[in-house]
């Protein structure tokens, strides 16, 4: 059971799942995430899927519109799938969010039950 702050979380990066076709190469929206800055601000991504593998997580896209709008630090990040399951970030994306401002301490949603987790605790050995 979700309390309500990790819902909230949920069902932005829920009301973002939107799976399409974009062309014969590319889809997008099959996993939509949400962040939440130190600020309580959300923002939202989906994923982009591509046949050469360049594509965009939907955590990525999250913090980089984030970024756009001048916040660079997290509180929590959720990701959800096109059947409401919560995924936990791929290292990737782990490595992206630990390279950001006072990134170790970011709570991760890890699954359905509520279950967050430090991202330090994700990614104990991490390039920064």
């Amino acid at each position: 059971m979700l309390n309500d702050n990790l819902k909230t979380l949920y069902d932005a990066a829920r009301s973002v799942v939107n799976p399409k076709k974009i062309s014969n190469q590319i889809w997008s929206g099959g996993v939509g995430a949400a962040v939440i800055t130190k600020k309580g601000n959300i923002y939202t991504g989906v994923c982009i899927d591509t046949d050469c593998s360049l594509g965009m997580c939907a955590e990525r896209n999250a913090l980089s519109t984030m970024i756009t709008n001048g916040e660079f630090e997290i509180e929590m990040v959720a990701a959800v799938d096109k059947k409401g399951n919560v995924l936990p970030p791929c290292g990737a994306c782990r490595e992206f969010m630990m390279q950001l401002k006072n990134s170790s301490d970011i709570n991760v949603l890890v699954d359905h039950k509520g279950t967050v987790v430090k991202l330090k605790d994700l990614m104990p050995y991490s390039y920064s």
